[in-house]
């Protein structure tokens, strides 16, 4: 009798401890999904200058050529000019940022 009372005691603890390992909380969807903001615009900024103008033309070596077609440019294009006296020129633009 108390070999029965024993083995039953024993499954009876087995039973219980396997019970208690499975208390999970139900899983629910978030129905709140965070909004997806857009990305912020990015502004073109305009670079000009010889490199950037070479760079978009193809033929790079065409900006040297004084016949060349009208869609590269002209030299004025790429000349800085003195504020104070407009003839005389003061550099060459290689990269030029404008805002």
């Amino acid at each position: 009798m108390k070999t029965r009372l024993i083995a039953f005691l024993l499954i009876a603890a087995a039973a219980t401890s396997m019970a208690a390992e499975i208390y999970t909380a139900p899983a629910t969807p978030d129905r709140r999904k965070p909004r997806e903001r857009p990305a912020p615009p990015i502004a073109k900024r305009d670079v000009d200058g010889v490199i950037p103008r070479g760079i978009r033309g193809g033929n790079f070596l065409q900006m040297f050529n004084p016949r060349a077609p009208r869609k590269y440019g002209t030299s004025q294009d790429a000349v800085a000019y003195d504020q104070n006296d407009p003839a005389k020129w003061r550099g060459i633009k290689f990269f030029e940022f404008r805002f």
